[in-house]
Order: structure tokens, then sequence, then C-alpha cells
């Protein structure tokens, strides 16, 4: 572990895989004791942990629908109970159900907003009271679909402009009790779940990114920490678009 932390303790929601898996191992490589949810797939959350134990740290995996408010505050106590009090929540479990409004059924449209928007309402006041006790941070994965909106992507981009306003909103409410709040604006990032897109279809993609290339799950998770930490005391409010120029 080369940074250096006072075993502080963060709370990652949607940790077993891509984006949240890379953030739960940045921060427990920063010494940080780890807690991350995961939907269901139990043998992905185990596997994270055993990499993090195996390289020296600490991570405790919990299954949680973030949709559901009582198990979020199970979660809280969970957590807080075993590792200590949270002072750092990154909200980046969301869910993608692409298509155009037209074709676009109510479920479809109401299961990403109560993913990827109430999901993080659900830890953010689940666990605001503590916060408010011991000052912190939440980090809020947003996309650059809320930034700009993107064409057959109506539901989520609608659900990760809520998380922006959201974000801004409760900066301010909190910010006279120390807490800071930001979201992370990321574009197209590598993940398993861009893997399997066409070469032809990821050419064009590159095509309207100025870098010319995607980003890494890593790229994501070291911003993450650094929005967590010492360096960044006098920023909030701020949406942080990680997208190699796209916006």
């Amino acid at each position: 572990m080369s940074d250096s932390s006072e075993k502080k303790v963060v709370l990652i929601t949607g940790g077993s895989r891509g984006i949240g898996e890379a953030i739960v191992q940045r921060f427990a490589e920063a010494g940080y004791s780890v807690a991350f949810t995961y939907a269901s797939n139990q043998a992905a959350a185990d596997a994270v942990v055993s990499r993090i134990a195996a390289a020296g740290g600490s991570a405790l995996g919990l299954v949680a629908d973030v949709r559901d408010f009582p198990r979020a505050c199970d979660v809280v106590k969970e957590v807080q109970d075993a590792l200590g009090p949270i002072t750092v929540l990154v909200n980046n479990a969301g869910i993608k159900k692409d298509m155009p409004l037209m074709k676009m059924d109510p479920a479809s449209w109401q299961d990403v907003l109560d993913t990827n928007l109430t999901g993080t309402f659900n830890y953010t006041r689940a666990l605001i009271g503590s916060l408010v006790r011991t000052g912190g941070s939440v980090i809020n994965v947003a996309s650059t679909s809320g930034v700009t909106g993107m064409a057959g992507q109506s539901n989520y981009s609608a659900s990760k402009a809520g998380v922006i306003g959201f974000t801004r909103a409760l900066a301010k409410e909190v910010v006279r009790f120390g807490v800071r709040v930001n979201a992370i604006a990321p574009g197209f990032i590598e993940t398993d779940m861009t893997a399997s897109i066409d070469e032809a279809v990821r050419k064009k993609l590159y095509a309207q990114i100025p870098m010319g290339r995607a980003g890494s799950a890593r790229d994501v998770a070291q911003l993450a920490l650094y929005l967590a930490g010492d360096d960044t005391t006098y920023v909030t409010g701020q949406v942080w678009n990680m997208d190699g120029g796209l916006t």
C-alpha cells in the first residue's frame, strides 16, 4: 500500500465489477477499509475480496439492491459496526436499458431511474446523518450522458442528470458540516460491459473523442480517491468530466 491513510472507511455501491471494482481496489491500495455492495453475483464479489486480501488489504462485500432503502440503512449499520465510521461514500451502482423513447416501456424507464438516481438517494440518505457528525465526502458516479444527453438513452441520461443536480444541491446543504459532495462524469470507459462492442462501432466512437481512445476504470478510480482525499478539501458541488475531451 503506497498511499498513507489512517484506516478510513469507504462504502462503494456496485463494487463487484467494472468501474466499481476498480474503485474498490484503488481505495484498498490506499489503505482504506473498504466495504462494497453487489446486486447478486456472489462469486464475483468473493473474487474481489480475495484479491484485496491477497494484496494485504481488507474488503467487505454485502449483497444489496440499491433500490431498497431499508436495506441501505442496514448496510450502513453493518459496515459501521464491522469497520467503524464511514467517512467516504461512492455511489457507483447503475444500469442501462438503452432504446429509443418510442420503444421504451414504462418498466425500462422506471428501473433505470430507481437504480441510478433513487439508489444514489438511498445510500446518501442512509449515511448523511453520520457524515454531518464526522465530516467526510460523497462521490457520485454520473455520466457524460447526464451532461450532454445521448440519443437512445433518455432514461439513462435523465437518471444521470438527476445525479448531477442532486450532487450540486446536497453540496450546498451539507458544506457547513464539513461534508463535500462531488460527481464524476465518465465518458467511454473500457470495462467488461464494453469489451464486446463491434470493432467498427468502436472506431466510430473513438472518432468522436478528441483523445481518440477510451478511458480506463482505473482512471475513474484514481479520480474518486483524489476527491476523497486531503488535496481537495476546498472542492465541493463539482462535476468532473472524464471523457477524453468529448464534452
